[in-house]
């Protein structure tokens, strides 16, 4: 990872398809980050945020690399 990079939300959706996308990233050497605020606030014991709403975000360095699997991602499940 680079010091001058910033996280961009390439995605939010259900956990299994944030899933699916995250492992085709790191296949091609893309780290991701997936971001669920309604399991980390049920586990502290609030309530928040939207089960089906899981956030991914990639390094903005990577935007470039990743951005025809995060498009074609996008039009087979979306």
């Amino acid at each position: 990872m680079t010091t001058n990079s910033d996280l961009i939300k390439i995605f939010t959706g259900r956990d299994v398809l944030v899933h699916l996308l995250k492992n085709e990233l790191e296949s091609i050497g893309v780290g991701a980050m997936i971001r669920d605020d309604f399991h980390s606030s049920a586990l502290a014991g609030f309530g928040g945020g939207i089960p089906s709403a899981i956030d991914l975000y990639i390094l903005s360095d990577d935007l470039e690399k990743a951005g025809q699997i995060i498009e074609d991602f996008k039009q087979e499940n979306i």
